[in-house]
């Protein structure tokens, strides 16, 4: 996104065990994170979470959020992104009388 002079945003779902983000910036459960390089220093994105340090209120502060609590990526500018589903809440969804099968290679 920032090679094309867009900024990245992710939206979290702040209810998942084990995100630490600043509290008073939570609105209905979820939080907005701007992740350019401007906004955030030390940025670690990896299968297991995004971690980086952001000011907020002019104070540094630690930001953690597991990947399972990331519910999308997008640009700030146009809104374009990726949205994930939870896979939690899609084994919720499904029909209990259904058989529940992977596909194997």
């Amino acid at each position: 996104m920032e090679d094309s002079d867009l900024t990245p945003h992710v939206l979290v779902d702040c209810t998942k065990e084990g995100v630490v983000v600043p509290k008073t910036y939570i609105q209905q459960g979820k939080i907005v994170l701007n992740i350019s390089t401007n906004a955030a220093s030390d940025l670690v994105i990896d299968n297991q979470s995004i971690s980086f340090k952001a000011r907020f209120n002019n104070k540094s502060q630690e930001v953690y959020v597991p990947i399972n609590a990331v519910l999308s990526i997008y640009a700030g500018e146009n809104g374009e992104g990726m949205f994930f589903e939870n896979e939690e809440d899609s084994q919720a969804e499904q029909d209990p009388n259904k058989p529940n099968l992977t596909l194997l290679d």
